[in-house]
């Protein structure tokens, strides 16, 4: 499904409620169906998807969108590990709507993540993403994420394999 999407509208970013299930249902579907970005290739079925929403909004979760008008064109979140001696680590995932990639969008999703993972009490963030997916290696290194390792064959698409980078960012 395509979203009618003028990619010059003013973005604003905020953080994620039940209002906007559909839309970033929508979003995700787009960039995870685009086998590049994400290690799903779809988006899960909306009920479940849903429920996923709510629970973040009412748990306080670490996760924001970019919204164009009504449409969600972005997003980033950070989880936190579920083990008590690992709860200093979140796992960061993100992605933005093709039509408004380089606009700086995914930058200030970001931004706005290690804000709130900050006073949540995450000393630690991680990402794993492919190696050839360079617009997101710089972004995460511009913004003082360091490559941790490579792993070779590390995602699949379709049985072509990619290598993807493990990077972290340890807040002082």
């Amino acid at each position: 499904m395509k979203i009618n999407l003028r990619p010059h509208e003013n973005v604003i970013i905020t953080q994620v409620s039940s209002s906007h299930v559909i839309s970033f249902h929508q979003c995700l579907d787009i960039v995870a169906k685009e086998k590049q970005y994400l290690a799903q290739t779809e988006a899960l079925p909306l009920e479940t998807f849903t429920q996923f929403v709510k629970e973040n909004e009412a748990n306080d979760v670490i996760q924001w969108i970019a919204l164009a008008g009504r449409q969600v064109v972005g997003w980033a979140d950070i989880f936190s590990h579920w083990a008590p001696t690992l709860r200093h680590r979140g796992q960061l995932g993100m992605g933005v709507h093709p039509d408004f990639r380089g606009q700086g969008i995914g930058e200030q999703l970001l931004k706005s993540c290690l804000t709130k993972a900050k006073s949540k009490g995450i000393s630690r963030v991680e990402l794993e993403t492919r190696a050839d997916n360079h617009a997101s290696l710089h972004l995460y290194q511009k913004l003082g994420f360091n490559i941790e390792t490579i792993i070779t064959n590390g995602m699949n698409f379709d049985g072509k394999y990619f290598d993807t980078v493990q990077m972290s960012l340890v807040f002082d």
